[in-house]
């Protein structure tokens, strides 16, 4: 039995720098849903704060749009300056894009009834983790999916704005559906991808943040795509 017969022989590819790189990854991971849950939070308190206040309804409601251009220069800004801004910086930004992103979200509680709001946020609460779990543990390299799902995002965009035109149900269930899948696939790639970040060193709290804003936006299309679907019981 030998000298030791109570110790386990650890495997070779098991080293210090190997469990030292998992720790990190997971602490990383932490943090990376950390963010993005409160984000999340901020982003319903700040709905329903608007659903619940006509007086804030009458200030939210004609500066939508504006809302939306200050919410797409904020994701650009911290997309292509993650790199150069402090982790306080990065964080404040994404705080204050999901409480923006809440006040025009806030719609959807005059759009929709509660029930079809609350049915889907499940579904897209329950495929979001199953896709989010499957991109963690696949060893499978979802590299290949990157530019295929961003051509997918890119046509769901140009076919929104033509059925804004059309107003066509058919195809604004079709695009629903390719919403759906799209997003699905966004969130394994996504979570993949955080992998390499947990080793970025001095950069992981900023490419935290970033990650949380990419899972936080996978989220929020799925659950509208979803929304439009379960959308038979609309106000």
């Amino acid at each position: 039995m030998g000298q030791y017969p109570y110790r386990s022989e650890q495997p070779g590819w098991i080293d210090g720098r190997t469990a030292e790189s998992g720790l990190r990854e997971r602490a990383f991971f932490r943090s990376v849903y950390a963010w993005m849950f409160g984000g999340l939070m901020l982003t319903a308190a700040a709905a329903v704060w608007v659903a619940l206040s006509p007086a804030m309804r009458s200030i939210v409601m004609p500066l939508r749009w504006v809302l939306l251009i200050a919410e797409l220069g904020m994701v650009f800004y911290l997309s292509f300056r993650i790199q150069k801004i402090s982790a306080a910086t990065a964080a404040s930004l994404f705080l204050v894009y999901s409480l923006l992103n809440g006040l025009t979200l806030s719609i959807i509680f005059l759009a929709y009834n509660l029930p079809t709001i609350f049915q889907a946020f499940i579904s897209a609460a329950g495929m979001f983790g199953a896709m989010s779990i499957y991109g963690m543990v696949t060893k499978r390299s979802l590299a290949s999916w990157g530019s295929f799902l961003m051509m997918g995002v890119i046509g769901l965009v140009i076919a929104s704005v033509v059925n804004i035109f059309l107003k066509s149900s058919p195809m604004g269930w079709i695009i629903s559906v390719i919403g759906v899948f799209v997003f699905l696939g966004l969130t394994a790639y996504d979570t993949q991808k955080l992998k390499s970040y947990a080793q970025a060193g001095e950069l992981r709290e900023n490419l935290a943040i970033i990650g949380a804003l990419a899972l936080y936006l996978d989220f929020i299309n799925l659950f509208l795509f979803m929304l439009r679907l379960f959308g038979g019981n609309r106000r």
